[in-house]
């Protein structure tokens, strides 16, 4: 029975699964990417099929980024994006697409491309040299030759000493013909009729107005045909009263406006007539914009509409041309509404469609007559008190069917970031494009998750009565959540097996984090809004709102924006300096690791000096949380300018004060946590100087100086406890000398000699402000590298036992790699292998050029683009770091140095471990009475052991003996 038994628990235990011993991959399901393309301008985003015969279309755009991008209208995904390389810092870019083309024509400064409008795929690049980029239009005039492949032709414009227009071949990227200006006008823009080419530039005049100057070129030969002075000049001062352009029409226009928006010029290019309207603003409005909105397609009719907008409300007029007598007469006007509108056309054959958007709906006209062809309500934004409903522009695509408009989608940019497109009036999806410009952004937690740390620390620190009746009173108060605790007890375990989710768990997710995964970030963006979304997963966005009103073209580049002691929102104001506290504004009480004091808390502090670098200024001064006086003052030397400064995290701590060596012995750390490392560079001599300063007292502990160095290229570094690092590109000044991109790294120990703590002795107190001891020693190492590095953050752990592994943004490949600490040691052997003791330690020999390994690519296939900076902070397991980059794409991700030594991984079975126990428990419990059955206990005496073993012993004798006989 027994042996039949152990058979079956054995060939049950055999066909369980086993446990996987390796974990799977986590890449895709613990990091999250959000592609970005940036804000889209209105006169590049457009809906246009990606090839000839297809009936869906994709909706393209050329963001304020210079990225250009195709996404799909059914989910708003990117089907495909290109970064754009332009030569300047200029954010006007071009995107122009014909009509029946499969691709898509975009200029900037110093490259124009074609790109097939289907997958991305470069057709063919010209590169028109240093001068600006004006204009780009597309020629959809036939030339007698037709075209199977490729595009159209594309009319450039581009500036310098004198303007060249040149007509590029649509399918080779070839110049066809140019045409030069060499009067020294301003070059303005191209336009494009059925016949012609114009050549649109500005001429100041003595008084200081300005004319517009109309050249007609023939599109054949580029040779030119008739010129036109437009005079303008009493109504203009600057290009900027310039409204519209018109091109690819068959009655290209151009209008422009006063200084007060109170008259309308409009002139029909090749003619000599100007029609003036004036702005019927009867309410005395101010009117802040004037919009020309017209479509860009030849074989339209010729209609216009002049989109007028106040600070309370918005409306419009519809107007035509005569292509006969080339004038102009107003056909109808749209009714003023409330709040900001935008307007977009669509057009159907020759006919021509006016979508106007509100706050509250969607309507189409026709541009032929003022009645209404289909009105949606807008739904989808109301819902959400942080959402902006104020439209700035859109691009629709409409559905018509006997004169009616049967459907329309319609892509909205509001006036908080966000990119949304409209299914009727449904809202279908939207991107937080708004994101893509955030230049700061903190950690943040929500609740108070210390509070047991907080109450335990009370009780450590008060007498036994008083700790024991607090204790009691806390366990009382527990005690109240138990009865709810019971509760969700039985669904807690069925989640943990995989079972279903309510909808309040599925959006509580911070609520249920055990591992601390689920922080908060609080990131702004330079147009002054504050985004709070969850950290672990970017599911859903928190909230937003908009926490300063900026003045027109002024952006928050370098915003102070951090959570105060008690869990509130405070803003600096750029303008006025003045902080401004917003109490609780999203229902949670938020924390971060570094918490501003009260000010009630500040006269009872110590004297704390704390360095702040002063970008206007170029200089690093210390000051005291009391005396606002500068204590100290740092300036780099003459001829210095200071591109990079790096501190310490405020939340780092420190596992360890000293390195263990193989032998046993200790190196001590120069571990100090108000250290400041400051990048000074010489344009002039290609020099830039490192300084590390002690922030408390000013004191410069090391510099180091190094030649060659392009500092037009990134330079970034990183501080973390007794060691940083800095990375720059060198140019080569001979040509045996080395250039390319390096990597430096350096280590800070009180002394080099190991067990000796240098200067500081026995010492059980230091103070920086009494700065009486030697500089640290300092052990330092350069590594060549194959890329440019433009930003670097040190890993955080809650402990700091963790290795602290650098994390490196490569631009050129649109990457984030994290180098493990243990390959940038410098204490490296240099040109020898590793002895036994430092073989112990892991070191092994020190090779000049750092190969950067596939595995330590943390966006895997990803190309994450722009990121300006990287962020770390611990998550509630010592192994695991939460890393997250901004400033251009959004990525975040959970990172492990030394491995996942305290989580389990996916491949863990629960089930199989439950199973496994369950039947080890069955074994023991059926075992269990058969045992005590045939093996009665009382066997076990001591007269019965010795009895067995003296039965034994003869037994054996007695074979022996038989044995011995047999043989002989």
């Amino acid at each position: 029975m027994l042996q039949r038994l152990t058979l079956v628990l054995a060939w049950t235990l055999l066909f369980l699964p086993t446990a996987l011993a390796v974990y799977a991959d986590d890449a895709y399901s613990v990091d999250y990417h959000l592609a970005l393309l940036g804000l889209p301008h209105q006169h590049t985003t457009f809906f246009q099929p990606p090839y000839q015969g297809s009936k869906a279309s994709l909706l393209y755009s050329l963001s304020e980024r210079n990225i250009l991008g195709a996404i799909n209208p059914k989910d708003g995904s990117i089907v495909w994006r290109q970064p754009l390389q332009s030569t300047s810092n200029a954010t006007k870019g071009f995107l122009r697409a014909s009509q029946d083309a499969d691709t898509v024509v975009t200029a900037v400064d110093g490259q124009v491309a074609a790109w097939s409008a289907s997958d991305g795929r470069a057709v063919w690049v010209h590169t028109p040299g240093s001068a600006p980029v004006h204009d780009l239009e597309i020629l959809e005039i036939e030339t007698g030759k037709a075209r199977t492949e490729g595009g159209k032709d594309a009319i450039l414009l581009v500036g310098g000493s004198n303007s060249y227009m040149k007509r590029i071949d649509g399918t080779t990227g070839r110049i066809r013909w140019e045409y030069e200006d060499t009067s020294g006008d301003a070059p303005l823009q191209v336009s494009v009729s059925p016949t012609s080419v114009y050549y649109i530039a500005t001429h100041t005049t003595l008084i200081g107005g300005i004319k517009i100057k109309v050249v007609s070129l023939d599109p054949i030969t580029g040779l030119k045909l008739d010129q036109q002075m437009i005079s303008s000049d009493s109504d203009l001062s600057s290009i900027d009263g310039i409204l519209f352009v018109g091109a690819n029409t068959a009655s290209p226009i151009i209008a422009w406006t006063d200084k007060a928006f109170k008259t309308v010029k409009i002139n029909v290019l090749g003619s000599k007539q100007v029609s003036s309207f004036n702005v019927e603003n009867s309410a005395k409005e101010e009117v802040e914009r004037i919009d020309v909105i017209a479509p860009h397609k030849t074989h339209t009719v010729p209609h216009f509409l002049i989109h007028y907008q106040s600070n309370k409300n918005h409306w419009a007029d519809v107007f035509h041309v005569n292509l006969n007598t080339a004038s102009i007469t107003k056909a109808y006007s749209l009714p003023k509404l409330a709040g900001r509108g935008a307007f977009a056309t669509t057009t159907s054959d020759a006919n021509v469609y006016f979508t106007r958007v509100t706050e509250s709906d969607f309507s189409v006209v026709s541009s032929a007559s003022h009645g209404i062809l289909g009105r949606w309500q807008r739904k989808g934004r109301e819902s959400d008190p942080g959402s902006s409903l104020q439209p700035i522009h859109a691009a629709a695509e409409l559905v018509t069917k006997s004169g009616t408009v049967s459907a329309i989608r319609c892509a909205v940019l509001f006036e908080d970031g966000d990119w949304a497109l409209f299914r009727n009036g449904e809202l279908s999806w939207t991107r937080h494009e708004g994101l893509a410009s955030a230049t700061y952004a903190i950690w943040a937690e929500a609740g108070n998750g210390d509070a047991l740390a907080e109450e335990l620390k009370v009780e450590g620190h008060a007498n036994p009565i008083e700790a024991y009746i607090h204790r009691l009173k806390r366990h009382v108060h527990d005690l109240q959540s138990l009865p709810e605790w019971l509760q969700s007890l039985p669904r807690k375990l069925l989640r943990s097996f995989g079972g279903p989710q309510t909808e309040a768990e599925s959006l509580d997710i911070a609520g249920h984090d055990r591992f601390g995964y689920h922080k908060y970030l609080v990131v702004a963006n330079e147009d002054g809004y504050v985004f709070v979304f969850d950290a672990g997963t970017l599911a859903n966005e928190v909230k937003k709102f908009r926490a300063l009103f900026l003045p027109t073209g002024q952006k928050w580049t370098r915003p102070n924006i951090g959570i105060s002691f008690q869990g509130d929102i405070f803003i600096q104001d750029p303008t006025t300096e003045q902080f401004l506290n917003i109490p609780n504004p999203f229902g949670k009480e938020l924390k971060s690791p570094s918490f501003s004091p009260p000010a009630s808390a500040l006269s009872s502090m110590p004297l704390i000096v704390g360095a702040e670098y002063i970008p206007g200024k170029g200089v690093i001064v210390g000051r005291g949380t009391v005396e606002p006086e500068p204590l100290w003052q740092f300036k780099p030397s003459a001829g210095e300018r200071i591109v990079d400064v790096s501190t310490r995290e405020t939340y780092e701590p420190v596992a360890s004060i000293g390195k263990a060596l193989g032998d046993r012995r200790v190196l001590y750390k120069h571990i100090n946590p108000n250290v400041m490392l400051v990048i000074a560079a010489n344009d002039a001599s290609h020099r830039i100087t490192v300084y590390l300063l002690e922030s408390v007292s000013g004191v410069v502990l090391y510099s180091n100086t190094h030649s060659n160095v392009d500092a037009t290229r990134h330079i970034t570094s990183a501080v973390s406890e007794n060691w940083f690092s800095y990375s720059f590109t060198l140019i080569p000044s001979t040509p045996s000398s080395s250039a390319g991109h390096v990597l430096v790294i350096a280590e800070l120990y009180e002394s080099s000699i190991p067990n000796d703590r240098g200067s500081l002795g026995d010492a059980a107190n230091f103070s920086a402000i009494n700065y009486a001891s030697s500089s640290p020693e300092v052990i330092e190492q350069t590594f060549h590298i194959s890329e440019e590095i433009s930003s670097m953050a040190v890993t955080q752990t809650k402990q700091g036992i963790t290795s602290r592994d650098l994390l490196a943004v490569l631009p050129s490949s649109n990457s984030i790699i994290l180098i493990p600490r243990a390959v940038l040691d410098p204490r490296r052997p240099v040109g020898r292998n590793p002895t036994k003791d430092e073989a112990a330690e892991g070191l092994f020999q020190y090779a000049p050029v750092l190969e950067f390994d596939p595995k330590w690519y943390i966006n895997h296939k990803r190309e994450v683009l722009g990121t300006k900076k990287v962020l770390t902070t611990p998550s509630g397991l010592e192994s695991t770091s939460l890393v997250f980059a901004y400033g251009g794409d959004v990525f975040g991700t959970r990172v492990n140095p030394s491995g996942s030594f305290d989580v389990l991984g996916k491949g863990f079975g629960k089930l199989q471990m439950c199973a496994t126990v369950a039947a080890l428990g069955v074994g023991v419990f059926v075992v269990a009475p058969l045992v005590s059955t045939f093996i009665p206990l009382r066997f076990f005496t001591c007269e019965n052991v010795k009895s067995s073993i003296a039965t034994n012993t003869t037994q054996v004798k007695r074979k022996q003996i038989n044995a011995q006989w047999q043989v002989s």
